[in-house]
């Protein structure tokens, strides 16, 4: 697992293994959002690290719904309000994970700009300025400033925080 740390909360990286966990717990995440389609997260981490799976696909034609980046956002930050740390990661740690984190950045009131900056510098694999991944981010500053989010509904992120999504 490449892990790279963005604020003193927030990290990204790639997709961890099951013994990476604990590596995870020790470092005080209590967070993890898989944004991979097709890997569920490991039943047995659930009990150390709430996990929130948003199945996402890295590619042009599948752009990351704004929804999912906003419901990642909304369980990190709260998560972070509560003092803890949140991984957020892909297969390779470089677009889905890069547009995840730059979200959290813009729920935490950075500028989408600022945000692809901070995630570009800090997790050299990441790559938050490839055109669609940027797109969406954009996109996404937008419609969180705008007010367009869902409304908050703690029992849908709880349901897909235990993995119970639809």
């Amino acid at each position: 697992m490449d892990i790279s740390q963005i604020t003193d909360d927030l990290f990204i990286g790639t997709q961890p293994q099951a013994d990476d966990y604990a590596r995870l717990h020790g470092m005080g995440i209590t967070l993890v959002i898989n944004m991979r389609g097709e890997h569920r997260p490991p039943e047995h981490a659930q009990s150390q690290i709430e996990s929130l799976w948003l199945k996402t696909y890295d590619t042009p034609f599948t752009p990351i719904p704004l929804e999912k980046l906003a419901e990642g956002a909304r369980a990190a930050t709260a998560a972070i309000e509560r003092g803890g740390k949140v991984f957020a990661h892909c297969a390779g740690g470089r677009h889905r994970s890069a547009a995840m984190v730059a979200a959290i950045l813009i729920a935490q009131e950075h500028t989408a700009e600022a945000a692809m900056d901070m995630v570009a510098a800090r997790h050299a694999k990441a790559d938050p300025r490839l055109w669609y991944v940027r797109r969406q981010i954009r996109r996404f500053e937008q419609f969180w400033r705008d007010g367009r989010v869902p409304p908050f509904d703690p029992f849908r992120i709880r349901s897909l925080i235990f993995g119970r999504q639809s």
